[in-house]
């Protein structure tokens, strides 16, 4: 079946075929089409799930809860099944994801392939820390029951291994209670990037999620200037307070029904929008409030299709993270090449990774400062501003986060990632991607013979 899967920046753009995957109890299929890739709900931003002139494996058809015990929130599932499914049947039993990124829209393979972080990395660290045993399947027949000690090489080599060790089927997730599912919630403005610092050292001991927003077009004394959200779950007084209907449906929530024009997103469009944004939500700093965990975590997820916003030509998302020794300098110089650069990005998140070692090979998150940035896709000035971005953080001795890439050169992942030799000894000879062609030079040596 040809089938045009994208990823979710729709950047680039690239013909694979898709063969998708129902029963786990089933073989890998064999005699398709070039190299195998797992491929769940495109989420992934840049070419880590795009297999050019491959067959993606979809595991969508993989969506089956296998068990779940109430009284101490372990969950089994398959790896279609994903983080909005959870919610759904956990949440009104008192339990909740142990760490979730901010959109609720991706599988369970998918969250352990690139070990996902959240607002309380420093707290819990990635969701790979709290998978307790995943079956994998390997191209030659074999399945691998993996834990921290049961194949415990093959546990490390899969959190974060991308899908390049074989298809995971199912997993075992140890989730966390909450007492009723709101939040409550600070928003504390900041001045500029020595404020970010300062809310963070006020705030990580006493609140479990933390990120700010960062208004990326600021410069001069405003350099870094942004909003700090931090909450707690809330405690069981306010268990008895009533869901809103629009929390219950699966179907609320606006839609992008098309691609917007190019001209409609510029330095001028994100300016008034970053104004309004800080602005606004200066309006209520310094008051505590109460919100449903589903806008506290996934606001994006509430317009469906959003990445139609950046056009046909898609976008691009840039996320490293660099030691907190250097944090301040490396981020104060990435924000300045930005602002120069007079490219506008809607979305700039800023944090602090914890300490909590995370257990993949090549999980991404590590203790340092993390800046997230979306950019339209404009073309050579994008490409020359993201090369300018991780010149920067390889040299403070940071790394560039593969699931949001799709620029990376081989030099920056191989100093981000220091085990990838250790890891390429897992890699499953029938799998591939273009992500991993392209930092290990595969494409740049196949066309220059």
């Amino acid at each position: 079946m040809s089938k045009a899967l994208q990823s979710w920046g729709r950047y680039p753009r690239v013909t694979q075929r898709a063969h998708p995957l129902v029963w786990v109890g089933e073989p890998l299929p064999q005699g398709l089409q070039g190299p195998l890739l797992p491929y769940g709900q495109g989420r992934s931003y840049g070419d880590s799930c795009l297999n050019p002139g491959g067959t993606v494996l979809t595991t969508a058809g993989l969506d089956r809860f296998l068990g779940f015990d109430p009284a101490s929130g372990v969950l089994t599932c398959e790896a279609g099944v994903t983080l909005e499914d959870i919610l759904r049947l956990a949440t009104w039993q008192g339990w909740f994801l142990p760490v979730t990124p901010g959109t609720k829209f991706v599988s369970v393979g998918g969250a352990i392939a690139n070990d996902v972080h959240g607002k309380n990395h420093h707290r819990m660290g990635t969701f790979g820390r709290h998978v307790r045993r995943f079956e994998l399947l390997r191209s030659d027949g074999r399945r691998l029951v993996c834990s921290p000690t049961e194949n415990a090489d093959w546990y490390a080599a899969t959190i974060g291994g991308l899908g390049l060790t074989g298809v995971i089927l199912w997993a075992e997730v140890q989730l966390r209670r909450m007492s009723n599912p709101y939040i409550q919630q600070d928003t504390l403005p900041f001045a500029n990037l020595d404020g970010f610092f300062q809310a963070a050292a006020e705030s990580d001991a006493d609140f479990e999620y933390t990120v700010a927003w960062v208004d990326c077009l600021s410069r001069g004394r405003k350099l870094g200037r942004g909003l700090y959200f931090r909450g707690n779950h809330a405690p069981p007084q306010f268990d008895a307070l009533p869901l809103a209907k629009s929390h219950l449906s699966r179907k609320g929530g606006l839609s992008v029904p098309f691609d917007l024009p190019s001209f409609t997103l510029n330095r001028l469009t994100v300016a008034a929008f970053n104004a309004l944004y800080y602005g606004k939500n200066r309006l209520g700093a310094g008051k505590t409030h109460l919100t449903h965990y589903d806008p506290f975590f996934y606001p994006l997820d509430s317009v469906h299709a959003w990445n139609r916003i950046y056009g046909r030509r898609g976008f691009l998302q840039f996320q490293c993270v660099v030691p907190h020794e250097v944090g301040g300098g490396a981020m104060r110089e990435i924000l300045e090449r930005i602002a120069a650069s007079r490219l506008a990005s809607f979305l700039a998140v800023l944090k602090k990774f914890g300490s909590a070692p995370s257990p993949g090979l090549l999980s991404f998150p590590r203790p340092g400062v993390t800046l997230a940035l979306d950019f339209a896709n404009a073309g050579e000035r994008t490409y020359r501003l993201f090369h300018e971005l991780e010149r920067v953080t390889r040299e403070a001795g940071g790394a560039v986060y593969p699931a949001k890439d799709a620029r990376m050169e081989p030099e920056t992942f191989q100093a981000s990632f220091p085990q990838v030799g250790a890891f390429a000894r897992f890699v499953d000879p029938a799998f591939s991607s273009a992500f991993w062609r392209r930092v290990k030079g595969a494409d740049a040596a196949a066309a220059a013979r």
